[in-house]
């Protein structure tokens, strides 16, 4: 499978290049969602790709999608992606790409916390609270939580920090009948999602889930969903209270980046080393097979 840090299909119309995903449009009412080997550490996009990790992405929300698809509609449309563009152009689609239904998307991302730690720890440091839920005092770093937390952001346009906000601002936004049903969703996919995670010995920490409208108003999962680029997975036998657990996800790469002392994680990006973009890599293709049960071998 090759590396594809950035596609240039010119068959379908281009809609939007993000941090990772480039999309493109399938006539009026889909889209081509193609996942790049690029990597966002602190919303700047890094200048080296990391290998597969596009595909590992892709493969494993749609395990995801089809596993949680009794909870809530998803975008999935069941075309095969190589379908929609040139046989020229199949490479750059093939393993890493979904045709989906193209919808209103919710201006919100929908963060869902088991255990305190990341911009949560922070705010919970400094506040003694999360997004205005107010935790009990004395809790340690990478805790579990009595209940999951519902702790929604705002979308950050690319270069730019997601911010988190109240429920109550999250309704201004949406709305409070739809901002309750996001929330009483996003949870729900949490914990069914950390309940089988739990049985492969992965602990889901914290996730984030996207959202639009169908042409129907009715509410869909879209984007990605509990992959190592949204969510925080940890080996439970490495797990311990007080410590930042090591991670199935770019963390490899965070903590790396923390030691430059002269780099003010904004762009450009610093250099990445080879052996900690293929170590990386690595931990994406772990994840994959641990929590899947199948071998990445047979997907490329």
């Amino acid at each position: 499978m090759s590396v594809v840090y950035s596609t240039n299909i010119a068959s379908l119309p281009l809609l939007h290049k993000g941090k990772v995903r480039d999309n493109y449009a399938v006539g009026e009412n889909r889209m081509l969602i193609v996942a790049t080997d690029r990597l966002s550490a602190f919303d700047v996009i890094l200048n080296e790709p990391i290998p597969e990790k596009g595909a590992v992405l892709t493969q494993m929300a749609a395990f995801w999608f089809h596993k949680l698809g009794h909870i809530v509609a998803n975008h999935l449309t069941g075309i095969e992606p190589e379908a929609v563009v040139t046989a020229e152009e199949a490479g750059q689609v093939r393993g890493r790409a979904m045709v989906v239904k193209k919808l209103k998307p919710l201006p919100i991302e929908a963060v869902v916390r088991g255990y305190i730690i990341g911009s949560g720890w922070k705010d919970y440091q400094a506040t003694g609270a999360v997004c205005g839920i107010e935790l009990p005092k004395g809790l340690k770093l990478a805790q579990r939580l009595e209940q999951p937390i519902f702790t929604p952001a705002t979308k950050a346009a690319v270069g730019e920090h997601d911010e988190n906000i109240s429920f109550d601002e999250m309704c201004k936004t949406l709305g409070h009948e739809l901002a309750e049903q996001v929330r009483e969703v996003s949870v729900r996919l949490y914990q069914e999602a950390a309940e089988f995670a739990a049985t492969r010995g992965i602990i889901i920490a914290d996730t984030k889930f996207e959202f639009g409208l169908d042409e129907n108003g009715v509410l869909t999962l879209m984007d990605e969903v509990l992959t190592a680029d949204s969510s925080r997975f940890w080996p439970v036998d490495q797990y311990q209270v007080g410590i930042s657990p090591p991670s199935f996800d770019k963390q490899f790469v965070r903590d790396y980046l923390e030691t430059l002392s002269d780099w003010n994680k904004k762009a450009p990006a610093p250099p990445l080393p080879a052996e900690v973009a293929e170590k990386t890599a690595e931990k994406y293709r772990q994840a994959f097979e641990v929590l899947t049960g199948q071998t990445w071998k047979s997907f490329v």
